[in-house]
């Protein structure tokens, strides 16, 4: 995971009648249903909706909480540069308190809006409805590319951890290329066994990558020396760029697992509780090494670079405890890659539903159920993300991941108070006034981030988001002239 660089259409019918209304929610396959007391998206009786889900909602609570797991953290890999930027003691700090101020508030907001709108597509189910089709379409552009960028470093990362066996992977050339390639179409073939496998597959290979920091910190509890909690940084400036961003690359995508709606049971029930487990697990899950790391041992924070958590367990634990760690790097990369692409391809699956990209996304798999063209397309627009090495690439996807949040948490806002009565079957129990509060922290941090990118982010996101708008005109214009096929909505 690299560290180093982090980063209108006319309103649609909330302010319309509520006949008008209705038929707009309906057009999406959502319907409050108050009267019946059915949640949003539910538009028969409940024992045919738990007859479909059989089919098709096959996620249960288990296995969200570890995609949600791996959609945001996979594991402290790739925290340790947060250390050498500005100590021990903030970083310790950051890790308690960053999950809370920012993994909560998103967190919140994902709960209620998945719950309310059951469908995939996610956040771009909930933009379209806030601000119409134009907002919907350019979130989903902006996060659909944050996420693949994301998921293209995976094969790359594990290739340079094999490396160490097979010196040939770590090195630019032909069996690189081949290493990474290949390991892209095996780990995208994964995704297309189904969604229940990946589920499933993320919950042990959660087990197997968390593993080697259980035994960590408990084998540390002799040997800590709470005084090394507190040791600063000597001799240079912190740098407060690269801490900041090193957490906000570790604790991004809360709102990713929302894409996959449509898929999970009950989704009104499951997300909250999951969401809310992801939280303790991934704050926990980094917190709890790097206090056994920093206490146990006595390295200076300039050694704290990428992969010395597996260095501090052979000095906690003996070689046996390092060379797993690192074997649990790779497992982590793997579970990254399949919770990540599942996210962008149900994400285009929905986006197809909704009538924003044409039908051929929507088209799924007899047996599996999985969006296959979605899969095929991610998979091969992955491929040539993964051989772009520019640090300024990443940057942008996580700009356009913060410009997606914020129009995501515009339209949490706006749909509570411009349409109140939507069936909500979880609800943050927060008045309007106190959400605009909870909200502010994040998007203080997102902004930060903005102000920290250079002018070529600027101008890439710039060009990015005007293909984007872009792209839509286009889609629009072939619904309009029916030179492809969308679904009616």
């Amino acid at each position: 995971m690299n560290q180093e660089e982090i980063v209108t259409t006319k309103q649609p019918s909330l302010t319309q009648s509520s006949q008008e209304q209705q038929q707009h929610l309906q057009g999406h396959g959502i319907v409050a249903q108050a009267e019946h007391q059915l949640p949003l998206g539910h538009t028969t009786s409940e024992s045919e909706s738990e007859s479909e889900s059989h089919h098709r909602r096959k996620i249960s609570l288990i296995p969200l909480v570890f995609l949600i797991y791996f959609e945001v953290a996979g594991g402290p890999y790739g925290s340790e540069k947060a250390v050498g930027a500005a100590g021990p003691l903030f970083t310790l700090l950051g890790f308690l308190i960053f999950p809370l101020a920012w993994g909560v508030p998103e967190s919140l907001v994902t709960a209620e809006l998945a719950a309310a709108f059951p469908g995939n597509g996610g956040f771009v189910l909930w933009a379209d409805h806030a601000f119409g089709p134009l907002a919907g379409s350019l979130l989903g552009t902006w996060k659909y590319l944050s996420i693949t960028i994301n998921v293209a470093a995976y094969p790359a990362l594990v290739a340079d951890y094999l490396g160490g066996v097979a010196p040939a992977i770590a090195q630019p050339g032909r069996a690189r290329t081949g290493a990474v390639v290949g390991m892209t179409l095996l780990l995208s073939l994964l995704n297309y066994a189904g969604l229940s496998v990946v589920g499933w597959g993320a919950m042990v290979l959660g087990v197997v990558s968390l593993a080697p920091f259980v035994l960590m910190t408990a084998m540390a509890v002799p040997k800590l020396r709470p005084r090394r909690w507190a040791s600063q940084v000597e001799g240079r400036k912190k740098d407060w760029r690269l801490f900041f961003n090193t957490l906000f690359w570790n604790l991004n995508y809360w709102d990713s697992a929302s894409t996959m709606a449509g898929e999970v049971e009950r989704p009104g029930r499951t997300f909250p509780p999951a969401l809310a487990a992801a939280v303790v697990l991934i704050a926990v899950s980094y917190l709890l090494p790097l206090m056994a790391a920093i206490g146990a041992t006595d390295a200076s924070p300039d050694a704290w670079v990428n992969g010395y958590l597996a260095d501090a367990a052979g000095i906690i634990g003996g070689p046996w405890l390092k060379y797993w760690t690192g074997a649990g790097a790779v497992f982590s990369s793997i579970g990254m890659f399949e919770a990540q692409m599942s996210s962008g391809t149900f994400q285009l699956l929905g986006m197809a539903e909704m009538g924003l990209l044409p039908t051929v996304f929507s088209h799924r798999d007899a047996r599996t159920r999985t969006p296959w063209v979605a899969i095929a397309a991610s998979t091969a627009i992955t491929i040539a993300v993964s051989f772009l090495g520019f640090d300024d690439v990443i940057a942008t996807a996580n700009f356009m991941y913060g410009l997606g949040t914020l129009l995501e948490f515009g339209s949490f806002l706006w749909l509570r108070m411009r349409h109140p009565t939507l069936k909500r079957p979880y609800r943050v129990p927060l008045p309007v006034p106190a959400l605009v509060a909870m909200c502010i922290v994040p998007l203080l941090v997102l902004t930060y981030v903005f102000a920290v990118a250079g002018w070529r982010v600027f101008a890439i996101a710039a060009g990015l988001t005007t293909l984007g708008v872009g792209w839509h005109g286009v889609m629009r214009m072939s619904r309009v002239k029916k030179l492809l096929s969308f679904n009616n909505v």
